[in-house]
């Protein structure tokens, strides 16, 4: 069967395409026009709740949210933060943008950070991220017990992770700031757009006006106006403010979320199960009290040459399934050693030795079964190709 589109996301609701009429027709695309009940503050009050934390900020993107959860923690010029050696590059780069120093953990060949190589690095840094790379979520009973120990606060990189449970809780409200994204090829797609939550009403009050709050727009943030007075014009403004254009597209999809997150969990161990059944392919499997929210997946390939990968990976794009190998390129985003912005750049042998043969495959909520099943089949297939050109 012919494949779709791989890449393609849920189409907008419909909702969604009448809110911004109304805008365009109004011009009220600034979040900070009205006195109350824009968009981008009925998003923030929309989405803290579905979350469960006590405050929203909206921004212009996940990058940003990280950016501004950094300078909001107030950190000292050149603090070190530790984030996982599997990342996009935005993370990083966030933290050097923050005129902070990141500092790379080793991570495992499930994903995960190497809670070892963790302990080791922590007693250096002053903050963590954690970023759940693709959805993977990292052992946060252990990092969150080393850390509140240690008394560093942990961010929750969350751009793939918007409704994934970890043991019960919600992944983003574990650590001190959650970060979300809302770039298309997540579970809820603006295009572009970003938001943290928290319950620090003094750290959210400082992102707020960083954010680009100025003067007194502040106060038209619903609570926390006593936080906020002590840090007029004490803080610079960024201006990474979310429009009321993106806020319209995304609340709508809100609702949608629920279904979204359990048709990407179905989807992805439908394919995960067919195909583990190749001796080549491995699909590491949630850690015990994970409940994941997929919309791609990703798997080792099992005692293949770097030819058989590109032979893997060549045969699966004939049939319309691009693969990608995320450290079989000289510029993918998510291979550490691209990072060449970072001074002193470290060397991660586990974390390269993985990233040599971890696959990465989109997989959008509405696939049916057929495809799915085509999909799969088509992975299976390029791999007994490449295995078997190479015994030949």
């Amino acid at each position: 069967m012919s494949l779709p589109d791989m890449h393609s996301a849920e189409p907008i609701p419909a909702a969604a395409r009448q809110e911004i009429d109304r805008l365009l027709t109004s011009g009220d695309l600034f979040r900070y026009t009205a006195s109350e009940g824009a968009p981008v503050s009925l998003l923030e009050a929309e989405f803290a709740e579905l979350m469960g934390s006590k405050f929203a900020l909206a921004v212009s993107s996940c990058s940003a949210a990280l950016f501004l959860s950094l300078k909001a923690l107030n950190l000292p010029r050149d603090a070190r933060v530790l984030i996982p050696g599997f990342t996009f590059a935005a993370v990083p780069s966030s933290v050097l943008h923050a005129d902070c120093l990141p500092v790379l953990c080793e991570v495992d060949d499930n994903y995960r950070v190497n809670i070892d190589d963790f302990v080791e690095k922590l007693p250096s840094v002053q903050a963590v991220i954690i970023s759940h790379m693709r959805g993977h979520t990292s052992d946060m009973d252990a990092i969150m017990t080393l850390c509140t120990a240690a008394g560093i606060p942990v961010i929750e990189d969350a751009a793939h992770s918007l409704g994934t449970l970890w043991n019960g809780r919600k992944i983003g409200t574990i650590g001190t700031i959650g970060c979300f994204s809302f770039q298309s090829y997540k579970m809820i797609n603006a295009g572009e757009g970003g938001i943290m939550i928290t319950d620090d009403a003094d750290l959210v009050a400082r992102a707020i006006i960083m954010s680009g709050a100025y003067e007194h727009n502040w106060k038209k943030h619903p609570v926390l106006q006593d936080a906020f007075a002590k840090h007029q014009n004490k803080w610079p403004l960024y201006n990474l403010r979310m429009s009321n254009l993106s806020a319209a597209v995304i609340r709508p999809q809100l609702p949608h979320l629920a279904h979204r997150v359990e048709d990407g969990r179905r989807n992805h161990d439908h394919v995960a199960a067919l195909l583990d059944q190749s001796p080549h392919i491995h699909v590491p499997a949630p850690l015990h009290g994970e409940v994941r929210a997929p919309d791609s997946i990703q798997f080792n390939l099992i005692d293949m040459s770097d030819t058989q990968v590109d032979s893997f990976v060549a045969a699966a794009a004939q049939t319309g399934v691009k693969v990608q190998v995320f450290g079989a390129s000289t510029d993918n985003a998510r291979a550490f050693w691209n990072w060449q912005f970072i001074p002193n750049l470290p060397e991660l042998p586990k974390t390269r030795a993985m990233l040599m043969r971890a696959c990465d495959v989109r997989l959008p909520v509405h696939l049916p079964k057929d495809t799915l099943d085509a999909v799969a089949g088509a992975l299976l297939s390029a791999v007994a190709t490449a295995t078997e050109q190479q015994a030949a």
